[in-house]
């Protein structure tokens, strides 16, 4: 298959929406894109809309259900801080990425989802220490290119506070300068978090969120600058996406909280979940509902009734249920119960102690990080709440606007560009987009 550009640089700003367009329309680097290249006006995320399903989706042009991600934390009842799928491992099938070694191209990731243990030639895996004895810089140099890791550490290292924005996205920009132009790679991926984490704490369209959007778009012209400067940005790629959009919020609803008041979670005297029959797992504004025991009617059935009759009350901020197979058909893990999608203004957390509604405010997102002032996971099917698709450069039309796509269809387009086949996905290549 012919490959239509050199270099392929995917930038993911997380939580980039299709809101944003009229701001990204004034900003002169995002204008750039726009102005030489093409874009999707909405781009219609996956369920659930979060960031690791997203990305994940993005690289392979699958559900989640197919491609095995389908949460970004894994199911550890009681868990305060649960872990992440962290590891490349648990993607079902090929990505963008494994297909690019195949074909001997050059690949570089830096913080993008689900590559920790990747078989990428420059890997910075997002990855963070989960356990009181982990360090940061070990946990990544296990996990991803150890050499080249180290050498970016000692080059950029200072400008890090932790996993604090805007610092992480500054280390993570000198980063992506640097290997532009030592390595100059045939398929670079890197995830840029300052616009979510702004999002989650401030609100939708807070200063904040504003400020990281103009940080976003001078990020882009240095990775800009860095292309002109290593020779090979007239023969490559530049594609600027988000992954989800974002709803602000200002309740929280705990499921656990009533299965344990109704005898279907247990706690211990040091208030530890010690058993469970059913448990809600978040995705912030969706949940999916598993049982321990699937085929345990009995506790289904309680399930069903209980969440009947908070989808009955109009305070209780359920918006909708699904059924297992309901689920499945969206792409969502066919192996939960049940799927709850939230109201707008509503949002999951996983607290099994406490009230079912918690009215959040500034100051608790300030105490406790579950906390958040706008968040994701909704439906793709709820209003206002689409992504982006921007590119520009080798192998992309002049001024083309397609009105409508969906994340899965991102995938087969990037693997076009560079000549490359993701094989049956659920998504397919945006051909209005490309020059052939």
């Amino acid at each position: 298959m012919e490959q239509l550009t050199n270099h392929l640089i995917v930038i993911s700003f997380d939580c980039l929406s299709a809101l944003d367009f009229p701001l990204l329309q004034t900003l002169p680097h995002f204008k750039t894109i726009l102005e030489k290249g093409s874009y999707v006006k909405k781009v219609a995320s996956i369920y659930p809309s979060v960031t690791y399903p997203c990305h994940t989706t993005i690289v392979t042009g699958n559900y989640p259900n197919k491609h095995g991600i389908i949460n970004n934390t894994l199911l550890q009842p009681g868990r305060t801080s649960p872990d992440w799928n962290w590891y490349r491992k648990l993607i079902k099938g090929t990505t963008l990425y494994d297909e690019a070694k195949k074909a001997n191209l050059t690949t570089a990731a830096l913080l993008w989802p689900v590559t920790g243990k990747a078989n990428i030639d420059y890997n910075l895996p997002e990855i963070f220490p989960n356990r009181p004895w982990h360090n940061q810089i070990l946990v990544s140099l296990r996990n991803g290119s150890p050499r080249y890791q180290w050498d970016l550490n000692q080059r950029f290292g200072h400008i890090r506070n932790g996993l604090n924005q805007p610092e992480l996205d500054d280390f993570v920009l000198a980063s992506t300068v640097h290997t532009i132009k030592t390595k100059k790679p045939n398929l670079l991926l890197v995830h840029f978090t300052d616009l979510d984490t702004q999002r989650h704490h401030y609100g939708f369209s807070s200063r904040e969120a504003f400020a990281s959007i103009l940080r976003h778009n001078e990020r882009l012209g240095r990775i800009f600058s860095a292309l002109k400067e290593s020779g090979i940005y007239e023969n490559s790629t530049i594609i600027a996406l988000g992954d989800h959009s974002a709803l602000d919020e200002s309740k929280a609803l705990n499921l656990n909280v009533l299965f344990q008041q109704h005898k279907l979670i247990s706690v211990n005297a040091k208030g530890k979940i010690n058993n469970w029959k059913a448990y809600c797992k978040s995705c912030d504004g969706s949940a999916y509902i598993y049982l321990k025991d699937r085929d345990d009617f009995e506790t289904s059935n309680k399930v069903k009734r209980l969440l009947k009759s908070l989808l009955a009350d109009p305070a209780a901020g359920i918006e909708k249920i699904l059924n297992a197979e309901e689920a499945a058909s969206k792409g969502a893990d066919g192996s939960c119960t049940f799927m709850v999608e939230a109201k707008k203004g509503y949002y999951f957390l996983e607290d099994f102690q406490g009230v079912y509604v918690k009215n959040v405010t500034r100051e608790d997102v300030l105490v406790d990080k579950k906390y958040t002032l706008a968040c994701h996971g909704y439906s793709p099917e709820k209003p206002e709440y689409s992504t982006i698709f921007m590119a520009a450069g080798k192998g992309i039309r002049h001024k083309t606007v397609v009105q409508k796509a969906r994340l899965i269809d991102e995938g087969p387009t990037m693997a076009r560009l560079l000549g490359l086949n993701l094989g049956d996905t659920d998504g397919k290549i945006i051909k209005e987009l490309l020059t052939v």
